[in-house]
């Protein structure tokens, strides 16, 4: 292999806002640009979005008004194409038309020198089909950057079939050495982060569209469940559902993905004007266009409207002492609940009180407590080796295994012991609650409690209901939520309910994705923290989850919904098969071994 290029001189072709600010990161890093618009009036608009953006980091003491003045001088404003003839890389971001950028190919061949690397800043479409229009396609490379381009770090590069290999490393290289991150994929549409992000965004729209869950709840659980910044709809208002919905297309175009087909739903948004912030109105409304601040609707529910406490709560019982019954056991008590908890033998028994102990220790060392606050929660606890002694709780949660056999005959020996009038939970996070409710003979007192673990510390809880629950209960449940600090968020008994509906498809896109070589799994990762600012990659997240849990989810989807789309990723299966779990197990997609 030649030695890396050296690159002095950047052309970059649309000054608009990802075109101003690809401009700004090479002329920031010492590089020599040529900004080029069709006419003056976009040249001007893109000179002023590069004052503007220089001005607010020099407002924030990112740079000085010397380091400003001397990077606008860096860069030469045009409207002339010929003025890229002597660039080393020309980066087109003009508008996202496949003819419009293929012209624009076309007549770069005709002025640029013949070892010019030319790049397309395309986000969904075919970079192999861009290239045709060069006489030297080898050449052609897709350089992706994210939105604000100065700010963001990631940087996608798509190669095709005919990239020269030296062109993919010059400008991996190039990306690097503008303290970027970069990622190497292959040409699809969507490329990493757009593929796996908008087929989790269309998943939720289709969640809502059928009126599962609504916007806020929907937002919640993911916000408040899976640590993301936000939720998928508030998202797409931000991207604007016009752009969504052509990524999506060009998406299931090219790959005929079923789940990649825009929801029907964002089509009509579309059609009626509703963009998303950028119009005023979106999944949610607006306080003006461009407005970040959103304002109540026909569609917000109303502060009047708040959960009530329909049943009277005073006594708690939790079956179970594993690590989610223990961390419940201390929601409850430290909300002022007394909590009579039951487990198979003394020791599980005294192991509660001890973990909830050294969980008050370890606060109170930190000094977000007191040893009065803890002889205070610690007194309200009554731990029990007979289920005989729950006769008298409101309200039961069960955090046993998640077995639906033992589950079913724990709910059938709950039904015999528990006085009338008592609500009856489960923590599920997958299985069927009308299975538990219908070995009773109350099933209107059967709701799922799913809190997250570990439950101290997530704030999010799936209160879900079956075709039976009583609106009391559930009404109660949701208020209950609430009463002990946690977010409630409120869907029916289907596989997956919200969280790990939404979250276990795009893992197991992730792991397509990985078992079709398009990409690594380490920038699959890099990728969706970086391009999509999740607190962490799928690969990541599936070793901590465990791959065998992953997979039992991923089946119960499946065999819910039919839906082809959600049949467990063969890799997965090979893997649990294999024994690698993730972290548990020392190996999963990543050896931990040495670690």
């Amino acid at each position: 292999m030649t030695e890396s290029r050296t690159f002095t001189t950047i052309g970059v072709i649309g000054l608009g806002t990802m075109g101003a600010g690809i401009a700004e990161v090479f002329a920031r890093n010492g590089y020599a640009v040529v900004g080029v618009e069709k006419d003056q009036d976009a040249l001007d608009r893109g000179r002023q979005y590069l004052e503007h953006s220089t001005a607010r980091a020099v407002k924030r003491e990112k740079m000085t008004e010397a380091e400003q003045s001397e990077l606008l001088g860096r860069i030469t404003f045009s409207t002339s194409m010929d003025d890229v003839a002597s660039a080393d890389l020309v980066v087109e971001a003009v508008i996202e038309s496949l003819e419009t950028k293929k012209a624009l190919f076309r007549q770069l061949d005709a002025i640029v020198g013949p070892d010019t690397i030319l790049a397309t800043n395309t986000s969904s479409l075919s970079v192999t089909e861009i290239s045709t229009a060069n006489s030297s396609p080898g050449r052609v490379i897709g350089v992706h950057f994210f939105n604000p381009a100065p700010v963001q770090q990631l940087v996608e590069i798509v190669r095709t079939v005919v990239t020269e290999e030296q062109v993919l490393e010059d400008v991996k290289a190039l990306m690097a050495a503008l303290d970027k991150t970069p990622v190497i994929c292959g040409d699809k549409a969507g490329f990493i982060a757009n593929t796996l992000l908008f087929g989790y965004l269309n998943h939720a729209v289709s969640m809502y569209e059928g009126r599962y869950a609504t916007r806020e709840d929907i937002d919640a659980a993911m916000r408040f469940g899976c640590g993301y910044p936000m939720g998928p709809l508030a998202l797409l208002d931000l991207i604007g559902l016009d752009t969504a919905y052509e990524i999506l297309e060009t998406m299931y175009r090219q790959g005929r993905d079923r789940l990649h087909a825009p929801s029907p739903i964002l089509k009509q948004m579309v059609t009626a004007g509703m963009l998303g912030r950028k119009t005023g109105r979106g999944f949610y409304t607006y306080e003006a266009p461009d407005s970040p601040v959103v304002v109540d609707d026909d569609r917000t529910p109303s502060a009047d409207e708040q959960p009530q406490l329909r049943h009277d709560i005073k006594l708690v019982g939790v079956v179970g002492t594993g690590t989610m019954a223990t961390g419940i056991i201390e929601v409850f008590a430290k909300s002022g609940y007394d909590v009579l908890f039951v487990g198979r033998g003394q020791d599980k028994v005294d192991g509660v009180v001890a973990a909830i102990t050294k969980s008050f220790d370890k606060q109170i060392q930190r000094g977000r407590s007191t040893e009065e606050k803890k002889a205070e929660v610690l007194g309200r606890l009554t731990g029990s080796t007979s289920l005989e002694d729950l006769k008298d709780v409101d309200i039961v949660v069960e955090a046993i295994a998640e077995d639906l056999a033992i589950k079913t005959t724990l709910f059938e020996n709950l039904d015999d012991i528990c006085k009338p009038g008592a609500i009856l939970a489960t923590t599920t996070s997958s299985l069927p609650i009308i299975a538990c409710a219908q070995a009773t003979s109350r099933p209107q007192d059967v709701i799922g409690m799913h809190f997250f673990n570990p439950a101290p510390i997530m704030k999010l809880v799936e209160v879900v209901s079956t075709v039976s629950t009583d609106d009391a209960v559930t009404e109660t449940t949701q208020a209950l939520v609430a009463k002990v600090g946690k977010v409630g968020v409120s869907c029916a008994d289907r596989a997956g309910f919200i969280v790990n509906a939404l979250l276990f498809p795009y893992l197991n896109d992730a792991v397509k994705m990985l078992e079709a070589h398009y990409a690594t799994a380490d920038d699959i990762d890099t990728a969706m923290k970086q391009g999509c600012a999740l607190p962490m990659g799928p690969f990541e997240l599936l070793d901590v989850v465990g791959n065998d849990v992953s997979l039992a989810i991923q089946r119960e989807l499946y065999l819910e919904f039919r839906e082809p789309g959600f049949a467990p990723a063969p890799l997965l299966e090979h893997l649990v098969t294999a024994g690698y779990l993730g972290r548990k197990t020392k190996r999963g997609f990543r050896d931990y071994s040495t670690r």
